[in-house]
């Protein structure tokens, strides 16, 4: 089960809450796809809005999730054509920031 960070415990208990039951409890496991290409999904969308601190989390979520390192850097430069030159480069640090993590 998902334990959203302290911090939005602390400041928004009802948003922890749907973050915990909703969106990884139903939206994350609904059949329709596989958590593996709900990671690729999320990645490519936290890169492409500049969402520096949630797509960390993501990236070891896909991880996790059997996405690659390869693929995730594959799915970055990829990005950098639909989604902008500055957000894949920034997708690239924290993705090598997790990686180092690892």
């Amino acid at each position: 089960m998902y334990t959203p960070p302290n911090a939005m415990q602390e400041i928004s208990p009802y948003l922890a809450e749907l973050t915990a039951n909703v969106l990884f409890g139903d939206v994350w496991e609904r059949p329709g796809l596989s958590k593996r290409d709900r990671s690729l999904i999320t990645v490519a969308a936290l890169t492409v809005l500049y969402r520096t601190e949630q797509l960390r989390g993501h990236i070891r979520r896909a991880l996790d999730n059997g996405v690659t390192k390869e693929e995730i850097g594959e799915m970055i430069t990829h990005l950098a054509f639909y989604g902008g030159w500055p957000n894949a480069v920034n997708a690239a640090q924290a993705a090598r920031e997790v990686f180092q993590s690892s």
